[in-house]
């Protein structure tokens, strides 16, 4: 499973970022592992340098082998909090998709 970072131009550091949340995200997708080739996370914020209730915006697109694409989004008031509820997100999506048999 590849994991690809992709940030705007508003958020720093990141390198830093996908160094911090790759193995988090390979941990919270590891029992789908067998079928995702690729994980692509797009974090921005939507307000730019301005301030605003959730927006930081995380949108993590799944590419799945045999099936079509699955694209969650979530917003939120820090990147961290937007990564983990994409994650969460995702994870329920791909247990809709792939069915709860691939859970170890």
């Amino acid at each position: 499973m590849i994991i690809l970072f992709h940030t705007d131009k508003t958020i720093d550091g990141a390198e830093r970022h996908s160094s911090h949340f790759t193995p988090i995200i390979e941990e919270a997708l590891k029992r789908f592992s067998d079928k995702i080739s690729r994980v692509e996370v797009h974090l921005a914020d939507e307000n730019g340098k301005k301030t605003g209730p959730n927006d930081i915006r995380c949108l993590i697109e799944a590419r799945l082998d045999g099936h079509q694409p699955i694209a969650v989004t979530n917003y939120a008031n820090s990147n961290i909090d937007a990564i983990e509820g994409a994650i969460k997100k995702l994870k329920s999506s791909l247990e809709k998709t792939l069915g709860k048999k691939n859970q170890h």
